[in-house]
């Protein structure tokens, strides 16, 4: 062995080299890399749109689905390129709820239509989260596009039924109407009796149109879909409530249209009363109806105030406020009480929540 060759035990004794697997960074770009290979593959299996743009959003990702669907080439909507892919009508609306996103970190959500390979505009639902790290700062967002525009279209046809069906019921009632003023006129004793009902008509339908759905386009200028909205516009015939004479206080719950009609007669009931005979029968009366929920429960109060003094109870209690008192009872479960006070009429409507709509209110 000469001086120039290696020793044998040299060799034996020096580490060998490292292998490219176990140096650190390299598993960690190899991990980066598989991982992001299985994120690939994982979008091009959905059969969503997905997309991934860095914190800022810039879009630099979509899978197969998006290039299928648009028909674009590969990453010709990088950037901020997507944004043109939108029908016209909504790319302004659909940059404001981004930019509000990205700002806020908050979930993104969004209606828009999205321009298919054949040049269709098709409604698509788009969503994103953002990915953070362990200190709360966003690294990534990761979004989907759905198509629904055959959910859309179905939504927008039953509008359209919905909206003549509700034509033709308030037709219904408008006949019902004339046909009792008509016959009024062939037995004039009966004309107070015939407004009296043609009012009751009139209520159902204020009613009917309150409580039947409504998208945001078809919405009438109507309260919210609750009690409060309700009793808002039973009330709105009176001068009195313009007036600020008829007060609606206290907790709020929704109402459809199975509390809507019986709530609707008792209390047109109540005020066409307080009309003709009660509080509201002059310049300064008053009445206040206070709504408590207790629990599962709910109270409703009544109180008239600044009227004729009441010497008590009626000899006979009108067909209107039996009635009433028949729809609360017997469609909502619930119990009427009536207090006859001397300086005005205390009506006490004790109800479940749960009766009012047939979601339950929560």
């Amino acid at each position: 062995m000469t001086d120039s060759q290696p020793n044998p035990r040299d060799l034996r004794d020096r580490p060998a080299a490292p292998r490219e697997e176990d140096v650190p960074w390299a598993k960690v770009d190899g991990a980066l890399s598989q991982t992001q290979a299985t994120f690939h593959v994982l979008t091009d299996a959905m059969p969503q749109m997905v997309w991934s743009t860095l914190p800022d959003g810039f879009h630099d990702y979509y899978n197969a689905r998006w290039y299928e669907f648009t028909g674009v080439p590969e990453g010709s909507t990088d950037g901020e390129a997507w944004n043109g892919m939108f029908h016209p009508d909504d790319q302004e609306r659909a940059w404001a709820r981004w930019r509000h996103s990205l700002n806020s970190g908050e979930p993104y959500e969004i209606e828009y239509r999205l321009r298919r390979h054949d040049g269709v505009y098709r409604w698509t639902l788009g969503r994103a989260l953002p990915v953070r790290d362990e200190a709360g700062a966003i690294t990534r967002w990761i979004g989907t596009c759905t198509d629904i525009d055959e959910a859309k279209r179905g939504a927008e046809q039953n509008e359209l039924l919905s909206r003549e069906l509700s034509h033709r019921i308030k037709n219904i009632f408008a006949v019902i109407s004339g046909l009792v003023g008509l016959s009024a006129r062939h037995a004039p004793e009966m004309k107070p009796l015939a407004k009296d009902l043609q009012q009751r008509i009139a209520a159902l339908g204020r009613a009917h149109e309150f409580a039947r759905p409504h998208s945001d386009q078809s919405r009438p200028a109507l309260g919210a879909s609750t009690l409060h909205g309700l009793l808002g516009e039973m009330f709105r015939p009176y001068p009195a409530f313009d007036e600020g004479r008829i007060v609606i206080e206290g907790d709020d719950v929704t109402v459809d249209d199975r509390g809507a009609t019986p709530v609707a007669l008792a209390f047109h009931e109540l005020a066409t009363n307080a009309a003709k005979y009660g509080a509201l029968s002059t310049p300064d009366g008053r009445v206040t109806v206070s709504i408590e929920r207790q629990g599962p429960a709910l109270k409703i109060c009544w109180r008239e105030m600044g009227g004729p003094p009441v010497p008590g109870p009626p000899a006979r209690e009108g067909f209107g406020s039996r009635l009433a008192e028949l729809s609360i009872v017997q469609q909502l479960g619930g119990a009427v009480h009536r207090d006859w006070k001397a300086e005005g009429l205390a009506v006490e409507i004790d109800l479940l929540v749960a009766r009012l709509s047939r979601d339950g209110d929560t």
